[in-house]
């Protein structure tokens, strides 16, 4: 049931209350149940495990679809890029639409979206139409970034959240690095690369009609003005930093009037981005949330974990295939070690905090774990082994496990409800941001790098050259590519480390609160009564000022 209070005498014209799930004789917020509760985050778990697999699960298939389609290493790049900029650059949008209109339908709409590019993607003649259907399954991606989280905050309280974090944790990771197990089976299996983006659309069209079923939220219903500008401005930035981080090294050197011109225009978009943002009644992402220190400091550790998490995820793969000579499918089997360890430590740590309540504690020892994972993978060639290998992405996925959910907790309960959407959308759009940069430049470089070693002396069109079959190779041509690509992807490793330094850095720096014990629902309604009050309270006082001062006159 809702019910719709009159709006107070301190609420904007035109604007009306929240409408909000209450129990009618009671006015309170209506509790779920813990099946009701399952039952409402099932949906929203099935979407994100899709979604999060479909950025993960072309990795071990990359290298036969570029083969297939007749692409080049530059487009090897682009097919996970362009997914990661389109979800980054809409993160922020969804989050405030969150915060403004109702979420069932946002998160429908996004997974409608995703379910379209899916199948676009796997019916795709050829590299272009690919490169377009990985937008839209992007646009779905951002939506389900920004929303699951919310949605999940709306219902359960921080202190409860710790074990449910664990879990949507443990599924982030399980498809995260679990994409390039199955990516790995589809292509070596009759079905071929194209499995790889149909496969999942029968999951989305179940967790749609799921969701419709049993997610019940409050309403929430006002009139206001949407920051278009503020949209354009963040997109436009975004999107050129993107662009130049994915180009230069390969189209254009580093330090060339492209790379000046890009940099140039998108510190503009961002600057007026800015300014937009802190006059607009309703910004994208509001620039009080940077006045909190947790925020804050959560914002930029995401956007650091971004580099290690995608990094890992994306160029393993390529040098299992390449410069360990593994099939998809073996490539895939041997990311297990990481899947494991970030799933164990996100449930572990997520039921630990629901337990005790504190949570700084595992922020730490992963963010110590996630530089010693990513020195220890700077050390590796061609011939490293495997026992080795398993025992590097045990420490890199604890430490990420430990890391990525927790960030996003620590932010949650920090603000007042009316911020939750901006703020988890905020901390989720940086570690994407995060995750898209370090993907672009490091495969950038890469292919700078293998050309280099490859073509000593030649032009630096290590971008434009085609991924090797590395099985069609003579024996001698196969072992300098193997071993170029494997001190390519070493160097990558250590270029990291600084990174996940300066995230330890961050999150020491951030002051562990007692967890919540109330929804985000429940804090809504709490703070909408407060205002009330105030609203009441000046009605009152402006009322008795105005019996004085007649009381004088009369006198």
């Amino acid at each position: 049931m809702t019910t719709t209070s009159s709006p107070s005498p301190a609420e904007p014209a035109g604007v009306e209350a929240d409408v909000l799930t209450a129990d009618v004789e009671t006015g309170q917020i209506a509790q779920l149940t813990p099946r009701q509760t399952i039952q409402a985050i099932s949906g929203l778990m099935m979407g994100m495990f899709v979604a999060i697999l479909a950025g993960t699960v072309v990795s071990t298939a990359l290298p036969r679809i570029i083969a297939d389609l007749g692409a080049s290493q530059s487009s090897y790049t682009w097919v996970i890029t362009l997914e990661l900029l389109a979800m980054t650059a809409t993160v922020p949008l969804w989050g405030k639409l969150a915060d403004l209109y109702n979420n069932k339908l946002l998160v429908q709409l996004s997974l409608g979206f995703f379910v379209i590019g899916s199948i676009v993607a796997g019916f795709a003649p050829n590299i272009e139409v690919l490169l377009g259907s990985r937008v839209l399954q992007g646009l779905g991606a951002g939506g389900l970034t920004a929303l699951v989280q919310i949605v999940m905050a709306a219902i359960i309280p921080p202190r409860e959240l710790g074990r449910y974090s664990g879990i949507f944790g443990a599924i982030f990771a399980s498809a995260t690095v679990g994409g390039p197990l199955l990516g790995g089976f589809l292509v070596d299996s009759p079905l071929g690369w194209r499995a790889c983006f149909l496969v999942g659309v029968p999951f989305v069209l179940a967790a749609i009609v799921l969701l419709q079923r049993t997610l019940k939220l409050p309403t929430v219903r006002r009139e206001v003005k949407i920051d278009w500008w503020g949209a354009f401005l963040i997109t436009a930035g975004v999107s050129t930093l993107l662009v130049w981080s994915s180009f230069a090294g390969s189209k254009f050197e580093w330090a060339s009037g492209w790379s000046f011109l890009l940099v140039a225009v998108a510190l503009v978009a961002l600057g007026a981005a800015v300014m937009v943002e802190r006059r607009h009644p309703e910004p994208i992402i509001p620039m009080d949330l940077f006045r909190n220190r947790t925020v804050t400091l959560a914002i930029v550790a995401s956007a650091l974990v971004g580099v290690a998490m995608f990094g890992g995820s994306v160029f393993l793969a390529q040098y299992f295939q390449i410069a360990q000579g593994y099939t998809p499918t073996k490539a895939g089997l041997m990311s297990l070690p990481m899947i494991l360890g970030m799933m164990v430590a996100s449930t572990i740590a997520g039921g630990l905090i629901t337990k005790y309540g504190k949570w700084k504690i595992y922020l730490v020892v992963g963010s110590i774990l996630m530089p010693i994972g990513l020195a220890l993978f700077g050390t590796i060639d061609a011939h490293t082994g495997k026992v080795m290998l398993w025992a590097f992405m045990v420490v890199l996925g604890v430490g990420l496990g430990l890391v990525m959910q927790n960030l996003v907790l620590a932010a949650q309960n920090d603000v007042p409800a009316r911020e939750l959407g901006a703020a988890t959308s905020a901390v989720s759009f940086f570690r994407s941001m995060g995750g898209t940069i370090g993907v672009s430049v490091l495969g950038a470089i890469l292919a700078n790098k293998v050309t280099e070693t490859l073509n000593p002396g030649g032009a630096s069109s290590g971008g434009s050259n085609a991924v090797p079959n590395i099985s069609e190779l003579p024996e001698q041509a196969r072992t300098a590519v193997e071993n170029a690509y494997a001190a390519a992807t070493a160097d990558l490793f250590m270029m990291s480390v600084p990174f996940a330094v300066l995230a330890l850095v961050a999150v020491l720096f951030i002051k562990e609160k007692a967890l919540l014990t109330t929804s985000g629902s429940e804090r809504m309604a709490e703070e909408a009564a407060a205002q009330s009050a105030v609203g009441d309270t000046v009605g009152e006082t402006v009322q008795d000022d105005g019996k004085g001062r007649a009381g004088k006159l009369d006198a």
